[in-house]
């Protein structure tokens, strides 16, 4: 019931396998026009993005080597999120060889004076584990996603505990292995996921997304009391969190959500949809744009006969936060409450495809109306 995303926009801090963004005044120090890129992937303006693009090539305006490969990590995940997966793969296969000597700073003293390391942005490392799987290359993909997560575990021990970019690689760890769930999950691989989870949280992550997801599982397979615990621990987590803590990878109202999340989960497996819908409240009162906990009170008052108000809580959030909320699962979810509801659900629906047309970003999907 709770949607999955596992296509995050292009992280500024991938940039580089060691960022030092404290030395940087500003994105464009890091890279020729960075921050209007980023600017376009935050709002989904994804076509854009191949236009200032193929702008920049074509005046020659990239005129360093960690210039041309940022810009190419863009446009390959403007191509993917297009949906447009063979450009994005002949994109890609322009890097022959990501740990080439040719995408290393010390190979360009004169450029990048004092600087090591590799230049190749790690979106690009994901792409290229990503991309397989959107061709149809299940196993190509798995291969790829392990070989991603030795490298950043490799990257984590070379790392010292004081290390500025240490958090920065424990994020990514997480990231790969809830890619690598994610895939495991749609064939229903379970003991796979479980083995990927324990691994980690025997080497001390404790990573709370990971955990609730691991209580997800456990649910699946019908061990209620398994899930449990592993919420608990979560909420625990949680306790000891201390104000201000920079090393936590979630903030507090996103940590507090995702404990009101699980509980509510709790509540749905024993079909009490009445506490879960409070669960719910209390994450969109935390946090408006909190879109699982919006698509998932809307389920839950639909269970509960209530259609009425579960429309308009998808209705609302529409309104309030189209950006965020705009997603395929909650309109599907809006689209099928529309035909159960009215007569003339179509002309409802044509009426929100109309609307979704001018304000959804370019990879939205439109046939999720189902006109």
């Amino acid at each position: 019931m709770e949607p999955e995303s596992t296509d995050p926009q292009l992280e500024t801090v991938s940039l580089s396998a060691d960022p030092l963004s404290n030395k940087f005044g500003s994105l464009n120090d890091l890279a020729h026009e960075l921050a209007s890129l980023q600017d376009l992937a935050n709002r989904g303006g994804w076509r854009s993005i191949l236009d200032k693009v193929a702008q920049a090539r074509s005046l020659s305006q990239l005129s360093t080597p960690h210039d041309h490969l940022t810009y190419l990590a863009y446009n390959v995940l403007a191509l993917t999120k297009l949906r447009r997966y063979k450009d994005a793969l002949a994109e890609l296969d322009t890097v022959y060889d990501f740990d080439s000597h040719h995408y290393l700073y010390e190979t360009y003293p004169k450029i990048y004076p004092n600087r090591s390391g590799s230049m190749v942005p790690f979106s690009l490392r994901w792409l290229h584990a990503l991309i397989p799987f959107k061709l149809g290359n299940r196993q190509e993909g798995l291969d790829r996603f392990y070989l991603l997560l030795d490298f950043v575990r490799g990257k984590l021990k070379e790392k010292q505990s004081y290390d500025v970019s240490i958090k920065i690689w424990k994020k990514r760890e997480v990231f790969v292995m809830n890619n690598m769930i994610t895939e495991h999950l749609k064939n229903k691989e379970y003991s796979i996921c479980l083995d990927l989870i324990k691994d980690l949280v025997s080497c001390g992550n404790l990573d709370p997304v990971l955990l609730s997801k691991l209580g997800f599982i456990q649910m699946q397979i019908g061990d209620l009391e398994g899930a449990k615990g592993s919420f608990d621990l979560v909420e625990r987590l949680l306790k000891e969190l201390k104000a201000g803590d920079s090393d936590q990878l979630l903030n507090e109202v996103e940590f507090r959500n995702l404990v009101n999340r699980n509980k509510a989960m709790v509540y749905l497996v024993g079909k009490d949809y009445v506490s879960a819908v409070r669960e719910y409240e209390e994450c969109i009162e935390r946090d408006p744009m909190d879109a699982v906990a919006i698509n998932n009170k809307a389920l839950c008052l639909m269970y509960l006969r209530d259609l009425s108000d579960s429309i308009k809580v998808l209705e609302n959030s529409l309104e309030r936060v189209p950006t965020v909320a705009l997603n395929e699962t909650l309109v599907v979810n809006l689209c099928s409450m529309y035909e159960l509801a009215y007569v003339n659900h179509s002309d409802i629906k044509r009426t929100l495809s109309s609307w979704i047309s001018r304000v959804a970003p370019d990879d939205f999907d439109s046939s999720c109306t189902r006109i």
